[in-house]
């Protein structure tokens, strides 16, 4: 999974992808030697994980994992317009996290967060109907000299630009941004979208807006002070969490707000060797959980022997909840739940 920060000059997203990574990122956090883009991948802690850990106590214990992205800055000299470089940054990413500005700048300009929202969504909107209309343009040539368009493409990509022309991102058709046809061409409206608005220390409430965009999520983060704590001992950082009201950190946060946006679960496997979370889409089938541990296991696939973590956690033992007949053999077409523990039977 891979999360792109993005949002206007002075919005604060280098401050948010420091409280974001802060505390958990790994220590070979990458920066790319051509800019100043930065890749932090993220442990994200379950206690699922730490009981299957504590039970089986492996040689290693892994944790699901996210990479948060933040391209190279925009060029402040046009604090307006959305650098099309910084956008195609963004195209590899699963999911964006849009980061607006709610605080008094250093220049003391209001903010305008609902303004500044929907002036980053216009120039997404604008840049992923150039695709289309280059690709079209294409499709009608190929046609003009007698090749037929494969499949369901060119359809597709009409639908498209018919919604980006009326300024309607793809996400809000969920047929068109899930399409597997339409994977290739990286369209950043289609990509499931989380808003933060960026307020000062004081500020706990989102402002209210006139027009809610529709399928995203909207989160206030109090940004600078977030990435404050981080640095800070626990025993201090416990202290400011208190005073200033902080149920939960912004790192918490998004990580749940993530999976959702990715309609992401965990399945474990466990043993003396590792204990490890898998993270895959909801709705995936037992065959092709396997092969997120292994092609061969995907290849070689027999029945999966499942027990839910629930169960386990509710019985004590393994043997207890088989005992139970809580353990299940499921085929290939079985679909995986959250907090299912997975031993896979194969033969290659």
């Amino acid at each position: 999974m891979k999360l792109g920060i993005m949002g206007l000059p002075q919005s604060g997203r280098a401050t948010i992808f420091s409280a974001l990574t802060g505390a958990r990122s790994e220590k070979d956090e990458r920066v790319s030697q051509k800019s100043d883009a930065r890749i932090a991948t993220l442990v994200v802690f379950d206690e699922r994980v730490d009981f299957l850990s504590k039970m089986y106590k492996p040689k290693k214990t892994t944790y699901a994992k996210i990479e948060y992205f933040l391209p190279s800055e925009i060029p402040s000299s046009t604090p307006s317009k959305v650098d099309p470089a910084a956008l195609n940054q963004l195209r590899t990413c699963d999911a964006l996290v849009h980061v607006v500005r709610n605080f008094r700048a250093l220049d003391e300009s209001t903010p305008s967060s609902e303004q500044d929202f929907w002036r980053f969504e216009e120039e997404m909107i604008l840049a992923d109907l150039v695709i289309a209309e280059k690709r079209i343009e294409r499709i009608d040539l190929d046609k003009k000299r007698g090749k037929k368009p494969d499949g369901d493409e060119y359809a597709l990509v009409k639908s498209c630009r018919e919604l980006l022309e009326k300024g309607i991102p793809i996400r809000n058709d969920p047929m068109l941004a899930t399409h597997p046809v339409l994977k290739g061409f990286t369209f950043l409206s289609a990509r499931p979208m989380l808003v933060i608005i960026n307020n000062d220390d004081e500020n706990e409430d989102a402002p209210i807006w006139e027009k809610i965009p529709r399928n995203i999520e909207i989160m206030a983060v109090r940004g600078r002070l977030e990435k404050d704590i981080v640095s800070m001992s626990k025993e201090e950082a416990e202290v400011f969490l208190e005073a200033y009201n902080i149920r939960e950190s912004v790192l918490d946060r998004v990580i749940k707000s993530s999976f959702r946006l990715l309609n992401r679960i965990s399945f474990f496997t466990v043993g003396e060797d590792e204990v490890k979370a898998w993270p895959i889409t909801a709705g995936t089938p037992a065959v092709k959980a396997a092969g997120a541990v292994h092609s061969d296991i995907e290849k070689g696939f027999i029945r999966a022997e499942t027990l839910s973590y629930s169960d386990l956690k509710t019985h004590g033992t393994y043997q207890a909840a088989k005992k139970a007949g809580l353990v299940r053999l499921e085929g290939k077409e079985y679909i995986v739940e959250d907090g299912d523990i997975i031993n896979f039977r194969f033969n290659i």
